[in-house]
């Protein structure tokens, strides 16, 4: 099965949060409402550099993801 790079998650145990998930690696789950960020991956000191790198553009996308689903929405 082939999922796209971000979804919008929901729980009613968090009514205040707005749960982004990314699923291409560096798999996360970012929650827009305090930017916390959820690894899904297990990373060595090798990746971290990376990781550091990377994961600045990484939540932006994903909140520019979750701005264009809202403006989708509301169309």
């Amino acid at each position: 099965m082939e999922f796209p790079r971000f979804l919008l998650g929901d729980n009613t145990d968090y009514p205040e949060a707005i749960f982004v998930v990314h699923t291409e690696f560096p798999r996360f789950i970012i929650n827009l409402q305090d930017d916390e960020v959820e690894w899904l991956e297990d990373f060595d000191k090798n990746d971290e550099e990376e990781l550091k790198n990377e994961a600045e553009n990484l939540i932006q996308e994903a909140s520019e993801f979750y701005d264009r689903e809202v403006e989708r929405y509301q169309e």
